[in-house]
């Protein structure tokens, strides 16, 4: 996960049996319609009311300009979505905040330049919401977010996994959280990995949309092209910009394309063939 060339981690299990059948949020979110142009940043605001709304979010081109949070966050909000994790309820409605400009201390310098900036984990919502919101502003298809964070944490911002002896966030050394000598290195809904995110501290624990954006704006990083020292460490292939699962599979294990990195990425395809999301058991009201 993140950006230093150490970094492997382990995928928390993802609790609950699979069982088929859609309900309203899989209706709302499976919805099938045409995509929609995404608005560059600084488009004004009576550009954003005439621009449709979209109902679906789709992958944008590494590169490519991307629409603003609050831009996301009209559009998002023109289509609600009802609660299906109401143990997230504080998490949702608390905000983020900024991570300085150092963020991304193992990238290319385009990424401390234009995306760092952008993170701030300013949505409230439900959690359908703010994972649609992260997957807008980041440019990735929403449902591919959607398949991720069902295996991170199955949709629960209160999931804690990578139990260790250090490395532990403040207030939370060994011992604090249930395991005794242990604490857990990896917070939230996507289970984004506190000593490689530690500017992110305390939003990615208290936030879930401060979670879900510090996560898709690493995968960005990676699909932009800015993460080119995967190519100095073990790798299957060789590093480029716009592999969007190579980026899904680096945030497992750190590396590009090895073994580890491709079973975390079969997983997610398996949960977005399946939209384990719109399942029966997946619904905690």
């Amino acid at each position: 996960m993140l950006n230093s060339p150490a970094v492997q981690r382990r995928v928390p299990a993802a609790a609950a049996s699979l069982l088929l059948g859609a309900g309203l949020l899989g209706a709302v979110l499976l919805a099938a319609a045409p995509a929609t142009a995404m608005m560059p940043v600084g488009a004004s605001a009576a550009a954003a009311r005439a621009t449709p709304v979209p109902s679906y979010f789709h992958t944008l081109p590494a590169g490519t300009k991307l629409p603003t949070g609050s831009q996301c966050a009209a559009w998002v909000r023109a289509r609600p979505i009802a609660e299906n994790k109401g143990v997230n309820s504080h998490f949702n409605h608390t905000a983020g905040h900024s991570v300085g400009s150092g963020f991304f201390s193992g990238d290319q310098p385009q990424a401390n330049k234009w995306i760092a900036p952008r993170i701030n984990g300013n949505f409230t919502g439900t959690t359908a919401e703010i994972l649609r919101w992260a997957a807008c502003k980041w440019g990735i298809d929403q449902n591919i977010v959607f398949a991720q964070a069902a295996v991170e944490s199955w949709w629960r911002q209160t999931t804690k996994g990578d139990w260790e002896s250090s490395g532990c966030p403040p207030g939370h050394g060994p011992g604090v959280d249930g395991q005794p000598s242990l604490c857990p290195q990896s917070w939230g809904i996507l289970q984004n990995r506190y000593p490689y995110e530690k500017t992110s501290w305390p939003g990615i624990e208290k936030s879930t949309a401060m979670n879900a954006d510090t996560a898709y704006a690493i995968w960005r990083s990676c699909f932009d092209g800015y993460e080119t020292w995967l190519n100095t460490v073990q790798h299957g292939s060789t590093y480029r910009a716009g592999d969007a699962w190579g980026c899904i599979g680096r945030w497992f294990a750190g590396r590009w394309h090895t073994a580890p990195a491709q079973q975390y990425i079969a997983k997610v395809q398996q949960y977005l063939r399946e939209k384990i999301w719109t399942t029966k058991d997946f619904q905690q009201p």
